[in-house]
């Protein structure tokens, strides 16, 4: 029985998608404990910020190795044991009674995290046909919004029920089990069902030619204007909601972390929808540079206005500018659109890391920053409104440097588009 119409499919499917929904939610998560890590491990902003960023840093660092391995030895086995180290590193951060202790957790966190994506994207094309695998991958991108969603009242009203060690221990166990799960559902029962697996043989004139692919990629100008063109949307929206979104709304408006956190919600809700949209309106206007343009116009505008408003906008302009950083933020898998358009499928994934390295790199330098310009701006007589007034200059500098990244895209042509089709390996 072939894998792609053996009902058991599905069961791949849901394990995959649920591991990814838990383990999607401990990228944010954090964010909701802020002021209580800064009270009860008086930790300054400063190392909150780097707390923060050390895990989208090693997601950042492992995202073209992890699909080079994950190409040449499989990717079941780097999903399972990604799991089980976030579902560990989230016990260890539950657990923890140093600061070191917490940068440890953080570390194992963002290694099994780097593992997800890229892996979880391979089995599903292992198990669905091309028709199926268009479909589902969209739903595997919203999933990722949702663990970031249920990163906001849900996790906060479990928060407050259990405390924040018992809240994080609990879905560490529940990682872990997702771990576990993953085995006998990509490892131990696919032996069952399918003893004969068809046999692959390996490209070896791809693996030579690696290096070099990577160092003509690197060297592209559509390569760097699409890492500059992801670096200027997610970073300001993640690394901004993953560390000082809650605590802005806390500090400045005085909410509660539960009212704070729907401020994060109504992003994700932006999030969920930006992504099918800007896809359906690119596709109805047969362009992905206008639209994509006029989204990062909009986002600069967004970030702008926290400027232009002394860092406390309205009440109701505040909902409005998280959902469209939000919006902005799911409008980015047109980076990804871009890519396939414009590099042979051959190298779309090398360049699809290289893209998603962007992002995740300003996910890594904006909370840092944004915490050492608390430190700075709120000694003294300055207030800490002052502080997030200045903090949010950087995601005005990053939202610039995408608005230049997308203006540089150049539209693919037929020349493109017809290198876009593999060549057969000898």
């Amino acid at each position: 029985m072939d894998k792609r119409e053996s009902s058991f499919r599905w069961v791949v499917f849901a394990s995959v998608m649920f591991t990814y929904l838990l383990m999607a939610s401990q990228r944010t998560a954090p964010g909701l404990i802020t002021v209580q890590l800064m009270t009860d491990f008086q930790l300054t902003a400063s190392t909150i910020g780097l707390l923060t960023s050390i895990q989208f840093f090693i997601y950042t660092s492992l995202q073209i190795p992890m699909g080079i391995m994950a190409d040449r030895y499989g990717p079941n086995f780097f999903l399972i044991v990604g799991a089980i180290l976030t579902g560990i590193g989230t016990i260890i951060y539950s657990l923890s009674t140093h600061e070191l202790m917490l940068f440890f957790s953080r570390i194992l966190t963002g290694t099994g995290d780097a593992t997800i994506w890229v892996n979880m994207v391979l089995i599903l094309s292992h198990w669905f046909n091309s028709k199926e695998f268009t479909r589902l991958i969209g739903v595997a991108g919203m999933t990722g919004s949702l663990g970031f969603l249920l990163a906001t009242v849900p996790f906060s009203s479990t928060i407050h029920l259990l405390g924040w060690r018992g809240a994080f221990l609990l879905l560490g166990i529940l990682i872990c089990f997702c771990g576990t799960l993953l085995y006998f559902v990509l490892v131990k029962k696919p032996k069952q069902l399918f003893p004969n697996p068809p046999v692959v043989i390996e490209n070896v004139r791809q693996r030579e030619k690696l290096f070099v692919l990577l160092r003509r990629i690197f060297s592209t100008r559509q390569a760097w204007a699409l890492f500059f063109c992801h670096f200027g949307l997610v970073g300001g929206y993640l690394g901004f909601i993953s560390s000082w979104a809650v605590p802005y709304g806390m500090n400045v408006y005085e909410m509660t972390r539960s009212g704070a956190s729907q401020l994060i919600m109504i992003g994700l809700i932006g999030a969920l929808i930006g992504a099918p949209l800007t896809s359906w309106i690119s596709s109805r206007l047969e362009t992905i540079k206008r639209p994509y343009v006029i989204v990062h116009i909009i986002i600069l505008m967004s970030w702008s206005t926290f400027l232009l408003l002394n860092g406390n906008p309205p009440f109701p302009i505040l909902v409005l500018l998280f959902f469209i950083i939000g919006f902005g933020f799911g409008a980015s898998a047109l980076t990804f659109a871009v890519v396939r358009q414009s590099f042979p499928i051959s190298e779309s994934g090398i360049v699809s890391g290289f893209a998603n390295t962007g992002g995740f790199l300003s996910a890594v330098l904006l909370p840092s920053i944004f915490g050492n310009i608390l430190d700075r701006f709120t000694t003294g007589s300055a207030s800490l409104g002052d502080g997030y007034f200045y903090g949010f200059i950087i995601p005005v500098v990053f939202s610039a440097i995408g608005l230049i990244g997308v203006s540089s895209i150049r539209e693919a042509v037929g020349r493109r588009d017809r290198s876009t089709v593999p060549s057969e390996p000898e």
